[in-house]
């Protein structure tokens, strides 16, 4: 028994030594400079742009894994990882079929215009090969996806940086994801993704002081070359709106957002493209809204009113803010607005295009008495409101005709005038069209 136990000890040690013996072999090919300059032509090729290794090699701990080191595609603003870990799915390696595992990015820079550039460079590859299909690549989508400190820069060049983990299922389909965003805007932000039944994911995300959950549906294209769908509810609970808008999780970036109090929502969201990855350029949303307990920085209602002049600065406090909210892309369009403040309530639309102008009517009233409209202009940053032709050439007459009390009762008739003047005159008659009574 000793000597049967003495020869197991002697085979595990020598194929432990054979191991070794292959796995350092294998180190040294791998961290070779051909091999290297191998990989980067193969990737560049494959995304048409340039990558560029510092070194690659491999680790053993905690599970094998082919390690790229200094890893840099070289769009216009290069994206950058200080380390990239790629453990193969082992089942499928040794069937012959190259699969990932995991996937592990550590303090990776990511930005929206270097993305941007990627993604286009991959379409035009893809046109390139079109004619020598291999495949949809998905077995090469890893199975877990872990981000350890990605910053993401966006657009405007405002980074944020998350922790991530991600999985997929065998389908290549998201089963869950946990994201949290650690530094930047919206600090503190974290967002919960799991499958549901079919194609369906609950949606957890907690930001700005509050929740939105609900659900969201695909729904894949009933033929080939037709439209995927998304569908969805969503809730929205207890956000504080200036922390959801600020671009810094500052009490001085808060403090000059347009819009402050916490905002209760009922979002419906839909998109079609032919494409799954079109979907989020094709997203149209609808959602009916109240904001409780706020503040309008950057505009005094009850000054432009009172002055019949133009407002710039100052606040309105608000007792309530509601409203419906449709986006189209980056364009968002504010209808059937209704706000209160005292005696002081207002209605109106106001729109705001992809450069966060804005543009819109709101009429405003006193204690009941008079409804003043203002005509809303400027920027989210800046924005302004005065009142419109037809009001002020009503206010400029109610002040000569009644110094003061005139003024508010002016503008109302002069806008209701210049509402009547700005349509279009009615089509003229035939000579043997009925006439009305």
């Amino acid at each position: 028994m000793r000597r049967k136990a003495r020869w197991l000890l002697i085979a595990g040690l020598v194929l432990l030594l054979l191991l070794a013996g292959g796995g350092w072999a294998l180190q040294r090919w791998i961290s070779t400079e051909a091999f290297r300059q191998r990989i980067e032509g193969e990737a560049t090729a494959a995304l048409g742009v340039p990558l560029r290794l510092e070194r690659v090699g491999l680790t053993f701990w905690p599970l094998p894994a082919v390690v790229l080191e200094g890893v840099q595609v070289r769009t216009r603003q290069p994206l950058k990882a200080e380390r990239i870990e790629l453990r193969p799915a082992w089942l499928s390696l040794l069937m012959g079929r190259v699969g990932l595992s995991t996937l592990v990015v550590r303090q990776a820079m990511l930005s929206q215009q270097g993305v941007d550039a990627l993604l286009l460079s991959l379409q035009r590859v893809r046109q390139r090969e079109q004619a020598q299909p291999d495949g949809d690549g998905l077995h090469l989508l890893p199975r877990r996806t872990v981000l350890e400190e990605l910053s993401w820069i966006d657009s405007k060049g405002q980074a944020v940086v998350i922790t991530a983990e991600a999985r997929l299922d065998s389908v290549a389909l998201p089963e869950r994801l946990d994201l949290r965003v650690v530094q930047g805007r919206l600090q503190g932000t974290q967002l919960s993704l799991r499958r549901g039944a079919g194609l369906s994911w609950d949606v957890l995300l907690q930001v700005a002081g509050g929740t939105v959950q609900g659900r969201v549906e695909l729904q894949p294209a009933a033929q080939p070359g037709g439209e995927f769908t998304l569908r969805g509810q969503l809730q929205t609970r207890e956000v504080e709106v200036s922390q959801l808008t600020a671009p810094a999780p500052t009490e001085a970036a808060r403090a000059a957002q347009l819009i402050s109090g916490r905002l209760e929502a009922s979002t419906t969201l839909n998109a079609r493209a032919r494409q799954p990855s079109a979907l989020a350029d094709a997203l149209q949303t609808e959602s009916k809204f109240t904001v409780r307990q706020g503040m309008l920085h950057g505009i005094d209602l009850l000054k432009a009113v009172q002055t019949a002049g133009v407002s710039r600065g100052g606040k309105t406090p608000l007792d309530t803010l509601s409203g419906q909210v449709r986006t189209r892309g980056k364009a968002v369009e504010l209808q059937n607005l209704a706000a209160s403040s005292g005696a002081l309530s207002a209605t109106g639309q106001v729109a705001i295009s992809p450069a966060q102008e804005l543009g819109g009517r709101v009429t405003v009233e006193l204690g009941g008495a008079v409804g003043v409209p203002l005509a809303v202009g400027g920027t989210l940053a800046e924005p302004e409101v005065n009142l419109t032709t037809g009001a002020r050439i009503g206010a400029a007459l109610g002040t000569l005709l009644m110094p003061g009390v005139g003024t508010g009762a002016g503008a109302s008739v002069g806008g209701k005038l210049g509402e009547l003047f700005s349509k279009p005159p009615a089509r003229q008659a035939g000579p043997n069209a009925p006439q009305t009574p």
